[in-house]
């Protein structure tokens, strides 16, 4: 597996208060590291790839925890810089039953959002490297995120990395600032060649809206997308019918310029931690097409590592090959 991957994007502490009680609730609260990007980096390497983390947090012992988890799940760290500051924190109250999970973000002022484009070393990271993941995060936090985004996927295609890029749409981060999403994102997804998101992330940049249903309506959003951003290559999104907190029902879908594939949908109970299957989805993804498959192995690939992550607690999937292979065969029982 020639070449790293590279992430960029924010480290993140998650304080979650245990047994599934309410915040209001607790007297304690389990701490995770975790973030869109190191979520997928950590599934990467826990298949076998090569992977490196751009980023900035505190120079603190929060700081040193968030480096320590990324060495521990094998992600190189020697492109994260260190500063005074805070680290971007959120809670989380699991769902249970008919209750929803609920997030609560405190990551306003983190090092990483008050970093400035020139505070990354790209060029270093990226040299050599096979492929650049971000996502719609970053360019959200505000205009010193957007910059920097920018620069990563400029950078990225002049020294012809390959760059994936999720959607990760959050209204609330973009309304927070005079932002103009629409242009940020169509240059974002226009030097990408691997796009996750759905229908919705193309009505944002393209100004059309699909009013076809189900695989049709995400055909069309896909031959848009193609059709505005010449360098995609492939466009993977799932489709969650969530029937309660304990129970969802998943399928996953790849589109080509001339090709797609939409496998069954999968039915998910007992979840144990819903939090960061969609990036297991884009680790999976990623793996099957670093690896040369095709649309129906990306797809299951990619729905195979988000179902599994459904049963591991914490943001990041800890999948290693053996239980992919396990999952995908079938195989159910205890393994001995």
């Amino acid at each position: 597996m020639q070449g790293r991957i590279i992430g960029f994007g924010e480290l993140l502490l998650r304080l979650t208060p245990p047994g599934k009680r309410l915040i209001v609730q607790s007297q304690s609260l389990d701490i995770e590291v975790g973030g869109a990007e190191a979520n997928v980096l950590a599934g990467l390497a826990a298949l076998g790839h090569s992977t490196a983390m751009i980023s900035r947090v505190a120079d603190n012992p929060l700081g040193d925890l968030a480096m320590a988890t990324l060495a521990a799940r094998g992600i190189a760290t020697d492109a994260i810089g260190r500063t005074a500051g805070r680290m971007g924190l959120y809670f989380l109250e699991p769902g249970q039953g008919a209750r929803a999970s609920a997030i609560t973000y405190d990551r306003a002022g983190s090092a990483f959002a008050l970093a400035q484009p020139d505070d990354f070393d790209f060029d270093a990271a990226l040299s050599g490297a096979r492929l650049l993941h971000l996502s719609g995060i970053t360019p959200a936090l505000g205009p010193a995120g957007a910059a920097a985004a920018l620069t990563a996927v400029r950078k990225a295609r002049a020294a012809g990395v390959a760059v994936s890029f999720d959607g990760n749409y959050r209204a609330q981060l973009w309304q927070a600032w005079d932002s103009d999403p629409r242009s940020v994102l169509t240059e974002l997804i226009g030097q990408a060649d691997i796009l996750f998101g759905n229908h919705r992330d193309i009505s944002l940049i393209t100004g059309r809206s699909f009013s076809g249903d189900g695989e049709d309506r995400r055909r069309e959003a896909a031959e848009a997308a193609f059709a505005l951003c010449p360098n995609l290559k492939l466009i993977a999104s799932t489709a969650r019918h969530v029937v309660d907190a304990d129970t969802n029902r998943i399928a996953a879908r790849i589109d080509l310029p001339d090709a797609a594939h939409q496998t069954d949908e999968q039915a998910v109970g007992g979840i144990v931690d819903r939090i960061g299957t969609g990036d297991a989805f884009a680790a999976g993804c990623l793996h099957a097409w670093l690896n040369g498959d095709d649309a129906q192995t990306i797809a299951e690939t990619g729905l195979a590592m988000t179902v599994l992550k459904h049963s591991i607690p914490g943001d990041m999937p800890i999948i290693a090959p053996a239980l992919l292979a396990a999952y995908r065969s079938g195989e159910r029982d205890v393994r001995r």
